[in-house]
């Protein structure tokens, strides 16, 4: 899996090394309502989720999900903004990339990033950067995404990067007990042959 690489954005593959971060944006109040508790209570836990989630997805499928990060710091950006990425010693700010889940038939589209980096439109960078590769690099024609209902921010973010509201999904919980309804997208890619 290569890197990919956007006017303002890095997108790497995750490491070990990432713990840290991975632990802070799984636990960020948005990944919690929007994507779930992965029980990441700690750096070790989030290094275990990297180990048995991410890097299993690199291996099982050739892709998965990226690191994203600044190139370099955006001067629109506060301090502030970008304090809690500091620790991080680069400029992280979220995560985008392809998944390949047993409980949809297809590949879909999945992004998280700090909330302090909303309004920037380095998601909708990222994820066009995702998009592109999934079309000309591993040749997929239907791409699909899910969102929580009241998602807003990620079902503007769909619409505007051509994603079509397929309809309600029923899909297990990641605990697996029960299952929550989403909505799915999909968009049919143009894949040249």
């Amino acid at each position: 899996m290569e890197s990919l690489e956007t006017q303002r954005l890095l997108l790497r593959k995750i490491s070990l090394q990432d713990a840290e971060f991975i632990f802070q944006l799984t636990n960020e109040p948005g990944w919690l309502r929007f994507i779930g508790d992965k029980n990441i209570h700690s750096v070790e836990d989030a290094g275990t989720y990297i180990k048995e989630s991410i890097l299993a997805s690199y291996e099982a499928n050739g892709f998965g999900v990226w690191l994203v990060e600044l190139k370099e710091q955006d001067s629109s950006l506060s301090a502030s903004q970008l304090v809690s990425d500091s620790m991080f010693g680069s400029t992280a700010i979220g995560t985008c990339g392809l998944i390949n889940r047993s409980t949809l038939e297809g590949i879909d589209l999945g992004f998280a990033f700090f909330a302090s980096q909303g309004g920037h439109g380095y998601a909708f960078e990222a994820a066009q950067a995702v998009v592109e590769y999934a079309r000309s690099k591993i040749k997929i024609s239907r791409l699909l995404a899910i969102s929580q209902p009241d998602n807003e921010r990620s079902i503007h973010l769909l619409g505007k990067l051509g994603f079509n509201v397929k309809g309600p999904i029923d899909l297990p919980t990641s605990d697996g007990t029960t299952t929550e309804n989403l909505q799915l997208f999909e968009q049919f890619l143009s894949v040249e042959v």
